[in-house]
């Protein structure tokens, strides 16, 4: 385990250029960003959750933003006028959008069947079940239950009934992925593990059992900075063949992040996502909202470069593999009460788009049992929306951080365009 882990610091980074007061606020949970998207017809403002501020020394910080006010690119396309932060009704993306945008309309209708996608997340969300049939039922999507076994939530050790302490930051985060992992793949069955803390070593304990329980997606929206141990965490936690796991590259702009790191997972960019005249229907750059915000990417300082991933500027692991929305200006949809006015929300960062690709990858099908899904992309980049604008900071090798035509760091090789580039 780590016992001195630096992201605490980085956290701290993020919000030392602002105003002491809001510096304080941003620890809190409550501080606000601002965002002049060109698709929105007033500044769209959002807050870190309290997960993304790690309460421990040692915990790792979840990848969501929530939109606390302004205009959204879902109200602005819609010319809906109430503030994103009207708990009332949705005021981000929602699964229509969602497919239509990445092409996945027929397989969300017909695939995923008989499929089980993991979410791996620390602590409780007391009310995930009830919360996740809210989102189901607005949207017209099949119920998931326990009852039905469509919806399985455990501890790190499998326990239905031992569960952590409950946290209402972490209960936002699964709510977030939760609605995600609906959006894309209704049909899919979800098992929600959650570990007892935020520690590398719990979660990725939580990641072994999902797998032990079946689970052949299993998406990680939670990071912190790289360390000499990582390459121990990789044998411990992350080396499933025939598992396709998501991980979260972070959202504090360029940098990478660890288990995005892992050469053995799908680390996931993330996006600004807008409606467009073209002939896709949408539009997409690289998230950035400042140097110190925005998805991460980066040559890794101790994984080993695995063997599909070619770009010749860093001979370690590269991040990102691909990506998919993640701009809160440009948000998802939420249905979260835990800890907060019951109602709908809207969230970003690459929490939202690590559960994507996730469901993504379940509507592909079950990955080859010897097969590390991470190199699927690799194989298929024409079935891929390739994001050639924007970038996440300053760095020495422009495409560890600018999107270029083919692969960049911050996008990786594109989103989806339907599930082709997610087989084997």
């Amino acid at each position: 385990m780590r016992t001195n882990f630096p992201h605490t610091r980085l956290r701290w980074h993020r919000v030392g250029s602002a105003t002491a007061v809001t510096a304080a606020l941003v620890l809190a949970g409550l501080g606000t960003a601002v965002h002049a998207d060109a698709t929105t017809s007033s500044k769209v403002t959002w807050a870190a959750t309290p997960c993304a501020t790690p309460k421990k020394t040692g915990e790792l910080a979840c990848n969501s933003l929530r939109v606390t006010g302004g205009t959204t690119a879902f109200q602005k396309a819609r010319g809906i006028t109430p503030k994103a932060a009207d708990a009332a009704t949705p005021s981000g993306y929602g699964p229509s959008d969602l497919q239509s945008a990445y092409g996945l309309t027929s397989a969300s209708a017909t695939n995923g069947s008989g499929e089980t996608i993991a979410i791996v997340d620390a602590y409780n969300d007391p009310n995930a079940e009830a919360d996740l049939a809210k989102y189901r039922s607005y949207y017209g999507l099949p119920a998931c239950t326990s009852a039905s076994g469509c919806f399985k939530k455990v501890s790190q050790t499998g326990s239905t009934t031992s569960l952590p302490t409950s946290d209402a930051g972490w209960s936002e985060e699964i709510s977030l992925d939760l609605d995600m992992v609906s959006a894309i793949a209704p049909k899919a069955k979800i098992l929600l593990v959650e570990a007892k803390s935020a520690t590398m070593a719990n979660l990725g304990k939580s990641v072994n059992e999902a797998v032990t329980l079946g689970a052949k997606f299993v998406s990680n929206s939670y990071g912190g900075s790289e360390s000499s141990s990582d390459t121990s965490y990789d044998s411990s936690y992350f080396n499933h063949p025939g598992v396709a796991i998501t991980v979260s590259a972070g959202d504090e702009g360029y940098g990478a992040e660890y288990p995005a790191a892992s050469k053995y997972v799908t680390s996931v960019g993330g996006t600004a996502l807008s409606t467009s005249s073209n002939s896709r229907g949408w539009t997409e750059s690289v998230w950035n909202t400042s140097s110190t915000e925005g998805t991460g990417s980066g040559c890794s300082s101790y994984d080993a470069k695995p063997s599909w991933q070619t770009d010749t500027g860093c001979t370690k692991r590269m991040i990102s593999d691909v990506s998919a929305v993640a701009d809160p200006a440009t948000g998802v949809s939420v249905y979260d009460s835990y800890g907060v006015t019951a109602g709908w929300y809207t969230f970003g960062g690459t929490s939202a788009s690590s559960p994507i690709i996730a469901a993504v990858y379940a509507l592909a099908g079950t990955p080859g049992s010897s097969d590390y899904p991470a190199q699927y992309p690799y194989a298929h980049t024409s079935s891929l929306n390739d994001v050639t604008s924007g970038n996440n900071g300053s760095c020495s090798t422009s495409y560890f951080c600018t999107a270029t035509s083919g692969y960049d760091g911050p996008t990786g090789l594109g989103t989806p365009k339907g599930v082709s580039a997610f087989t084997g």
